[in-house]
């Protein structure tokens, strides 16, 4: 659903609703969901063992570390009392510092290699949601904006457990320090205490600051991976327009907000830097002058002093704890961009029963969609026996991707229902439909490797045979036979013009399939002769497969056993082309500016002057398409 396919949504792959401006209008980012936080609570049942290990481990270290400076002011005491060199509390210093050391390292790989994991597995999750959603939904976001989510957001919220389990050494280091300040004098840990309302503020403010610049940060840099991403899909006509300085100054356009908003970051954590580095010392200075007031009234020892200034300094160091903070304020906020995601509702299926062995008999009844409040389809009643094939044609705007989406469910109606052989289509399950129901489109995306790859792709692997026979029916293997490997040449590697991509596209659908195929505008691309090979595979399928052509050709049409002619998201009429043909409106459908009869909604094509007449353009170099002329 997130490919360049076409028309499942009714916004297309890559775009947004606009604003005034013409940008894309980002999606609202809302306060913290119950949606959003179970899920920072599944990723943590995710991978209970390795969090309760990186708890342990992080435990440890924080244990050793408030152990070490009691055990090395007790050697100390033992050392200037006179007596024998205490080796016993030397091995338990040392002993207690590679702990400390082992314990902090072990936490290091488990958190590394947990946070990669979860990374992995939210990304999944989301990606899963978007492609279970209705593509009118899904694709409602910004493509540049999605990528920036599935990658960078994804690796800050997954980042929450592991950082949360790690931050209990943040907190206990402090408070246990403090309470071993205690222990050796309560004047000396009343000295610290001084300064601690300073340090909550200071922590308070940092964590609310970096939130906020955080999240401005993310948007930005979103709306920069939109705009890149929609100039590389429209990158022929913007040479062929020599836009590019235009583009470029575009895209970079709010390169200055993001600079900004990173300068606000680092301005922020360099404040609570420098505030923290002026506050520390003077702490610390305060703490050790009064636990030399108390050495000098003999009220406690010189390794009590030793273990005093250990405490001290790591109850003031408040890095580590400063670091999480900041690090779950980075995941709070990007929580926040995937709650959208993760929040979407899956298409929706009723799961009745097995669906009659039967060719394909669908039916629309008072089907309608919306979009915003404003009908893109109203009321279509559509019948068409299985076996047989309807073209549909309009003009450009009237409804027709819109229907073919429906007819397959790439989305719902928002009135009435589509039944497939009179089972509706939210009653099958959704492996069972994706099986049944082959679509081909306009601008098909080659998903694979290779070019086999691309063509067995689908509800199940093609095998290499069916390949090469879809390959066949779809007129590609002439040029398939060219490339450097064959049907092994990598995807990225093959030159492929814009008919040939969609011959690719054809033999994907040809290679799997069901009871019904559905070409919305898959033939545009094709020359006349090319055309004509399709078309015969197609009528090859009648009695076996129902076909639903978007024509935007004559010869497509005339070719079809039933035409239906939509006009502003209604069905206007039905019946054969030769029937339709007496209206002069219909035939006004396939007449271009210049009077040539070959196109619906702008195809550019050859005239042609009645019922069954067929030509086409050349199989051209590339296909500039809408999404390509913004």
């Amino acid at each position: 659903m997130l490919t360049t396919d076409g028309p499942a949504g009714h916004v297309p792959a890559g775009a947004a609703p606009a604003d005034p401006k013409g940008d894309p209008v980002p999606l609202p980012h809302p306060d913290p969901s119950p949606g959003t936080e179970s899920g920072v609570r599944r990723l943590a049942r995710q991978h209970p063992a390795a969090l309760t290990w990186l708890f342990l481990c992080s435990t440890g270290g924080a244990l050793a570390a408030l152990a070490l400076p009691a055990a090395l002011g007790h050697t100390v005491d033992r050392l200037v009392s006179g007596g024998p060199v205490p080796w016993s509390g030397l091995l338990l210093c040392a002993a207690l510092t590679l702990a400390e050391t082992g314990f902090d390292a072990a936490a290091a790989v488990t958190g590394t290699t947990t946070s990669a994991r979860l990374t992995a597995s939210l990304r999944t999750r989301t990606a899963a949601r978007i492609l279970a959603a209705e593509p009118r939904r899904a694709l409602a976001l910004p493509t540049g904006d999605l990528t920036a989510r599935l990658t960078a957001r994804t690796a800050d919220a997954a980042s929450a457990p592991v950082t949360a389990a790690g931050a209990v050494a943040g907190v206990l280091l402090p408070l246990g320090a403090l309470v071993g300040l205690f222990l050796i004098d309560v004047w000396t840990a009343a000295a610290l205490l001084l300064g601690a309302p300073l340090l909550v503020v200071l922590l308070r403010t940092f964590t609310r600051h970096t939130a906020d610049a955080g999240a401005d940060y993310q948007r930005a840099q979103s709306l920069i991976a939109h705009r890149l991403t929609e100039a590389l899909e429209g990158a022929d006509t913007i040479r062929a327009a020599r836009t590019g300085a235009r583009e470029h100054r575009r895209v970079l356009e709010p390169l200055a907000a993001l600079a900004d908003h990173g300068r606000r970051t680092w301005t922020v954590y360099g404040r609570a830097v420098g505030r923290s580095g002026l506050l520390l010392p003077l702490l610390m200075l305060l703490v050790l002058a009064v636990a030399g007031l108390r050495l000098g009234a003999g009220a406690i020892g010189v390794g009590e002093l030793v273990a005093a200034s250990r405490y001290a300094s790591l109850a003031v160091g408040i890095g580590v704890l400063t670091g999480a903070l900041g690090s779950l304020a980075r995941s709070r906020a990007a929580a926040r961009s995937l709650d959208p995601l993760l929040t979407l509702a899956p298409l929706p299926h009723r799961g009745l029963g097995p669906v009659p062995d039967a060719p394909g008999h669908l039916e629309l009844r008072d089907a309608g969609v919306e979009q915003d409040g404003h009908p893109l389809l109203t009321g279509v009643h559509l019948t068409v026996p299985g076996g047989t094939s309807l073209a549909v044609v309009g003009r450009s705007g009237s409804g027709k991707s819109q229907l073919a989406a429906v007819a397959g469910r790439l989305l719902d109606p928002d009135t009435g229902s589509v039944l497939l052989d009179g089972v509706p289509l939210d009653a099958m399950e959704p492996d069972r439909l994706r099986r049944e129901v082959a679509y081909a489109f306009a601008r098909p995306a080659l998903l694979g490797t290779t070019v086999e790859d691309t063509i067995a792709h689908g509800p199940w692997t093609a095998p290499p045979d069916a390949v090469r026979e879809a390959a066949r029916a779809a007129r590609a293997d002439g040029f398939l036979a060219l490339l450097p490997y064959g049907y092994a040449t990598p995807v990225a590697d093959a030159p492929l013009s814009g008919g040939e991509r969609q011959r690719l596209g054809l033999a994907r659908a040809f290679a799997h399939p069901g009871r019904l195929l559905i070409l919305d505008d898959a033939l545009s691309s094709l020359d006349t002769v090319t055309e004509h090979h399709v078309r015969r595979a197609l009528d090859a399928r009648a009695g076996r497969c129902t076909r639903i052509i978007v024509a935007h050709r004559l010869s497509s049409a005339a070719r079809a056993d039933r035409v239906a002619w939509l006009e502003d998201g209604r069905l206007r009429a039905t019946g054969r082309h030769d029937e339709l043909w007496q209206d002069p409106e219909y035939r006004a459908l396939f007449s271009t500016d210049t009077g040539s009869a070959d196109a619906v909604g702008g195809s550019t094509g050859s005239t042609a002057t009645g019922p069954g007449a067929t030509s086409g353009p050349e199989d051209a170099p590339s296909s500039l398409t809408a999404a390509e002329t913004r």
